[in-house]
């Protein structure tokens, strides 16, 4: 009598199977990654319209939001603490610093959630996970884009009429995209491994917004040389920040610091760069339970 040979091949080494959540060479990945970007906008828009559409005001809330923001932020330090004093077109100023900010941190702190608010999803579907923290971002962006708008009004608001130099919004906003992204790529693995971290993110965040100098001037209040003026310049949402009020402000005070332009792009490629190979090295860990 002959014995049946049993194939004991892994899942993935059989002929037409292939291992869920398993891990192809980068090229390939980026490559599979670029197939779902369907996907990616449609989970974008998706979340965009459930999180307002149960609101009386649906999608004005996208523009609403951080106006409110900007109004808080604007009483509290602009006229309560005084931090507006010296500051040329302050309300213009401190509207362009909040949205902006709010991109970031935005970006921030959803994306590094985006795999372990998922999990279902990462242990059902063989899809490349980068695409639930790309969606995140795709998400924001979708919603940063008429903030672009009211900075732009504000701007006019104030006296600052568009001028050729109005252009360079488009590759500011690409820059600071793509520094969001790498940053939500690294910090959504993080999370993965250290859950403790999402309690450690408002903290960071607040770092980074009291430092950027969104209600103050780090011009007018730190002279070059010094330390903190120093750390300052090197810090990349400050930078994104200043190069954004150049933009879209007139005057001396506004004068555009084209070396942050060199800044600011090494941080996005590097963050992204970093982000992209960090997240990707992870890729047969995300679907785990232990």
């Amino acid at each position: 009598m002959s014995r049946q040979r049993v194939n004991t091949s892994p899942p993935s080494a059989v002929p037409g199977l292939t291992k869920v959540g398993g891990r192809p060479p980068l090229g390939a990945y980026l490559a599979d990654v670029l197939r779902h970007r369907e996907f990616i906008q449609a989970l974008a828009r998706f979340r965009i319209e459930a999180d307002n559409g149960r609101n009386r005001l649906g999608m004005a809330w996208v523009v609403l939001r951080p106006l409110l923001n900007a109004g808080v932020y604007g009483l509290v330090f602009g006229f309560v603490l005084q931090t507006s004093r010296g500051v040329e077109d302050f309300v213009a100023f401190l509207v362009i610093g909040v949205l902006m900010f709010e991109y970031f941190s935005t970006s921030f702190s959803t994306g590094a959630k985006s795999i372990t608010t998922n999990a279902a999803l990462v242990q059902s579907l063989a899809f490349p996970r980068m695409a639930l923290p790309l969606a995140l971002v795709a998400e924001r962006f979708l919603q940063f884009v008429p903030m672009v708008g009211v900075m732009a009004a504000f701007a006019i608001g104030y006296g600052n009429l568009p001028d050729l130099e109005w252009l360079l919004l488009v590759p500011l906003v690409a820059l600071f995209t793509v520094f969001n992204t790498g940053l939500a790529l690294i910090t959504a693995r993080l999370t993965v491994h250290f859950r403790d971290l999402t309690n450690l993110l408002p903290f960071i965040s607040r770092m980074f917004f009291y430092t950027s100098g969104i209600f103050y001037s780090i011009d007018q209040r730190f002279d070059p040389g010094t330390t903190f003026r120093t750390v300052a310049d090197a810090q990349p949402i400050h930078e994104f920040l200043s190069l954004g009020r150049a933009v879209l402000l007139d005057g001396p005070d506004y004068a555009m610091p084209w070396h942050f332009w060199g800044y600011a792009a090494a941080w996005s490629v590097a963050v992204l760069v970093l982000g992209t190979i960090f997240f990707w090295a992870a890729e047969e860990r995300y679907g785990r339970t232990d």
